[in-house]
């Protein structure tokens, strides 16, 4: 599913764009896509990134699901036991 993106740009950028869109008959939102993926790869980026590898660990827990769901719930029931 596409996805609406605003990004303020030099006009020149956009001019660009518009100009490599008419010489090479494609849309803009061509040209920014291969654009980007001729980026990632130039950089050594993966084209897709591992969403759990940027996550910082949250899903890694010493404790075992039943200790987390215990510690919770043990915080909301004090929690509401004060109201």
């Amino acid at each position: 599913m596409d996805k609406v993106f605003s990004a303020r740009l030099d006009e020149s950028i956009i001019q660009q764009i518009s100009l490599l869109s008419r010489k090479l008959h494609t849309t803009k939102k061509t040209v920014i896509e291969a654009a980007i993926q001729s980026y990632s790869k130039q950089t050594g980026l993966k084209e897709q990134a591992d969403v759990l590898d940027h996550t910082c660990g949250a899903w890694e827990r010493s404790e075992t699901p039943q200790q987390s769901i215990s510690t919770s719930r043990a915080a909301f029931n004090h929690f509401h036991a004060r109201w």
